[in-house]
Formats: C-alpha cells, sequence, structure tokens
C-alpha cells in the first residue's frame, strides 16, 4: 500500500520542479538569495540549536505554534523544536507513509510503544496511524508484561518501538497467541543481522524508520517491506544531501546525511548536519516510490570508536555477534581506558537452549579481528545476565576508566 500515491510515486521532473519551487521560497527566510545554489548555502549544526535555546530560532510567533518536543540533552541543554499545526499535519502524513511502507493497512490495530511525551517517536508514530486510519494502542515503553497482555489481547498486527525492546517482548513472550504481521522499527540503529533476528522471533516484515528532532521526527526516511536495505527519503519535504564529513563537499560513496526541510513552518532548517553515514542507493524500488533512497546507516559520525588507532563503528559489532546462530540479541561493548591503548571488550548471551561457550567466543573472537582489524576480548554469558532496557534507547556502548565493572556499577 503507498498512503499518497500522488506524491510518492511522481516523476523525476515533478518532484524536481516541486521541490526547486519550495526550496526558493525557503531560502530568504536564512538570509540567502532565492537563486542560490543549496551547496553554497551555509550548514546548520546541533550547536546553534542548542545556543538558541528555547525560542531562538523559531520562525513563526509562538502564539502560531500548537506542540512543543525535545531532544533528551544527554550533552547539554536539550534541543526545543516546536511545530505549527501545518507542520504536524506534515509529521502525521509521513509517519503514515512510513507504517504504509512497512506493510500497515487502515484495518489494523498498530501497538505504538515508543516512548510518548516530548520524545517525539510515540506521538509521531501514534498520529501516523490514525492518519492511516488503523487502531492505534498508545501503550508507551516500558511494562513488558502489560504491553505483551495487549498485544494479545487487542490483536495486534502492527509493532512500532525500538528494535530492542521488539527483541526483549519476544524474548519474554512465551507462549501468547500474538499474530503480528509487520513491525516499524527505529530510534536507534540496528543491524541486518538484528532484522534477522526480529524477522525470525515475531514471523514478521521488519522495517526501519528514520528521523530525528530537529528536523521533524519519525518519518524523514523509511524501508518499504519490497526493499529492504533502503529507506526512501520523503523528499518532497525533506531535500537530502550526503557531503564528506571532513570537507562538507559532496560525497561519492559513504558520507554524513544532511538535510533540509522543504515544508516545515515553525522551526526549519537548512542544510542541518545529521551526523549519521549513510551512501545514495540508485535505481528503481520495486514497491513503485521514487523518492531519493538511502542505505542504512553505518553509524554516527560522534558514536564512532577508535581502538587502537582503528575507526570501529557499535554497528559493525552488533552485525557479527547477531549472525551467531548460537547467539541470542543482547550484548554489550566495553571500552577499557585503563591503559595508554584502549582495548575493547564485547559481551554476549547465549541463546537459550544452545552451549558450547568457549568455542562460540572464540568464533565470534576471530570474525570481529577479521572484520575490525582490531584485537577483541569476546565473553559469552549465559541468557539473561546482561542487563535489559524497558523504556528508551538500547545503551550498548560502556567506558572502563577503574576496576568497577561499568555494568554493574
Amino acid at each position: 500500500m503507498i498512503f499518497q500515491p500522488e506524491l510518492e510515486t511522481q516523476s523525476t521532473d515533478e518532484r524536481a520542479t516541486l521541490q526547486r519551487g519550495r526550496l526558493r521560497a525557503l531560502l530568504p527566510r536564512f538570509g540567502v538569495e532565492e537563486d542560490t545554489e543549496l551547496r553554497e548555502a551555509p550548514f546548520t549544526i546541533k550547536a546553534q540549536l542548542r545556543d538558541a535555546y528555547p525560542f531562538g530560532l523559531l520562525q513563526v510567533p509562538l502564539r502560531e505554534t500548537v506542540r512543543v518536543h525535545a531532544s533528551s540533552g544527554t550533552r547539554g541543554k536539550p534541543t526545543i523544536v516546536a511545530y505549527t499545526r501545518n507542520d504536524l499535519d506534515v509529521f502525521a502524513d509521513v509517519c503514515a507513509r512510513s507504517i504504509a511502507a512497512a506493510g500497515g493497512t487502515a484495518d489494523d490495530v498498530l501497538h505504538v510503544a515508543y516512548g510518548y511525551g516530548l520524545f517525539t517517536g510515540g506521538l509521531g508514530l501514534h498520529y501516523g496511524g490514525e492518519r492511516l486510519g488503523a487502531t492505534v494502542v498508545p501503550a508507551s515503553g516500558g511494562n513488558t508484561s502489560l504491553q505483551l497482555q495487549l498485544l494479545e489481547d487487542l490483536g495486534a498486527t502492527g509493532l512500532c518501538c525500538t528494535p530492542s525492546f521488539a527483541l526483549l517482548l519476544a524474548e519474554r513472550r512465551e507462549s501468547r497467541d500474538i499474530d503480528l504481521r509487520y513491525g516499524v522499527f527505529g530510534a536507534e540503529p540496528w543491524s541486518e543481522a538484528m532484522r534477522d533476528k526480529l524477522e525470525d522471533a515475531w514471523e514478521i516484515d521488519a522495517c526501519d524508520i528514520y528521523g530525528l528532532s530537529e528536523v521533524m521526527g519519525p518519518g524523514v526516511a523509511a524501508e518499504c517491506r519490497e526493499g529492504k536495505g533502503g529507506l526512501h527519503v520523503f523528499d518532497d519535504h525533506f531535500l537530502p544531501e550526503i557531503v564528506d564529513p571532513e570537507t562538507g563537499e559532496p560525497a561519492d560513496g559513504l558520507g554524513e546525511l544532511v538535510v533540509t526541510t522543504l515544508t516545515k513552518e515553525a522551526l526549519p532548517v537548512l542544510r542541518y548536519r545529521t551526523g549519521d553515514i549513510t551512501r545514495w542507493i540508485d535505481g528503481t524500488c520495486a514497491c513503485g516510490r521514487t523518492h531519493r533512497r538511502i542505505a542504512r546507516f553505518s553509524g554516527r559520525v560522534d558514536d564512532m570508536l577508535i581502538v587502537r588507532g582503528v575507526n570501529v563503528f557499535p554497528s559493525e559489532i552488533e552485525e557479527v555477534v547477531l549472525e551467531h546462530a548460537a547467539l541470542g540479541g543482547q550484548y554489550a561493548i566495553v571500552l577499557d581506558r585503563r591503559t595508554a591503548l584502549a582495548n575493547l571488550e564485547v559481551r554476549c548471551e547465549l541463546r537459550e537452549g544452545a552451549d558450547g561457550g568457549d568455542s562460540i567466543a572464540a568464533d565470534v573472537r576471530r570474525a570481529l579481528e577479521e572484520r575490525l582489524r582490531v584485537r577483541t576480548d569476546v565473553t559469552v554469558l549465559a541468557p539473561g545476565m546482561l542487563p535489559r532496557q524497558e523504556v528508551g534507547k538500547a545503551r550498548r556502548v560502556w567506558e572502563r576508566l577503574d576496576d568497577r565493572d561499568p555494568l554493574l556499577s
């Protein structure tokens, strides 16, 4: 199903004309001549939004806004974003597109287990589901026993949450009669190996959704069930670029995603540097959508670990760990900084019913060293030994600075 076929299947020329018109109207709002080439316009970075806290970059009177969201503020003040009523209409539309791309329909019961409140995930997918016409269950995060009861009793066919929480629900599902058909998973990076775990556990189509509060929230881009591995950027609203993180020039391969909001009224952004690393995917998609596609994200510029001079993305580690058939979906990365050169430790768990921890650890160690080109210590634990997180984004990386175990402190 395509939610807005007249917009999502436009020809290349039609969409380019639409984009140019919207960009010409946008540029003067930032003091840039309307005929300026986009690549010549200045970038926007997150620090500018933080420095303007709370409403310094608002481009409409506050009385014209109807909602506020915010980032977590884990690295300083939160980033405040505001929405006009039209902004919320666009937000609902792109989230509805994302749900439909994963296989959602108006006949579904859609269980939304993203957090509600200042985080954009819960309300974004909630209103997207309603815009699609589905029956939405606003479960929010946490309380796995109640979540599983609601999934079973209300007959959910779609699930929206973080991939780590979907895996936790699968672990604790036991014999419940839950017949999901698809999942819309985002808010944290996840690998193809994680997709395999989720699809096997739930017998569903597991599709990625991407967004960030500074741009809109979820629904900036989404996978379709026909073309997994690439995300359609809804480029009638969000104009994408991929640039070299160092030079800011267009990148031929992997680079940093940069997004310009073409229709946002309250707090538009021009060439916003997302910090997320991806590349273009060329060619047509079997689903019929004609939006520009990007690859699933390799990592974030600021999440990259440097281990003995080698650049390592956590997603690379997840891919190796979750590909092993004897391991479950839980893992932890510990960067041990007690010596001059940091050591990398990976802790993972056996899946239920599996054995042979020592030999599996050796297998994973070899695979990681081949993939990362850096020595890695691997510990394989019994099922359930690693900490679980029921609310928010899963934490995967810890630093060890002294003799205390960071996972136990």
